[in-house]
């Protein structure tokens, strides 16, 4: 499974848990951690382990993709690496407070830019 198949799976399983505000940022090219990232938000602590734990066992299920999963211990700020897709799943107010999206992605993609 190519990168972009993985990445679509990955949006639509988080898109079908009801994932928020969700950001795709194409990597290729400025770092070798990944070729894509998903920044995405859930509303609460057990929305965000929720959805991490179910798209870890997806993968895994359907495509044969083991993920490396950190932070689902207090459900703050998740991070599942798929190796070609890293995903970040955060609670709102520690995605405000890190702002991942300012460091990766391009001044006028960021929200409220422009």
């Amino acid at each position: 499974m190519g990168s972009e198949a993985l990445l679509t799976a990955i949006t639509t399983a988080l898109t079908e848990d009801k994932a928020e505000d969700m950001v795709e940022i194409d990597l290729r090219g400025k770092t070798s951690i990944g070729d894509y990232m998903v920044i995405c938000s859930g509303r609460s602590s057990r929305q965000v382990t929720s959805m991490a734990d179910k798209l870890a066992e997806k993968l895994k299920q359907d495509y044969g993709r083991t993920s490396r999963i950190e932070g689902k211990d207090t459900g703050d700020w998740v991070l599942i690496d798929t190796g070609d897709v890293i995903v970040h799943i955060f609670r709102p107010e520690v995605r405000d407070f890190y702002q991942l999206e300012k460091m990766w992605m391009p001044p006028a993609r960021q929200v409220g830019a422009g």
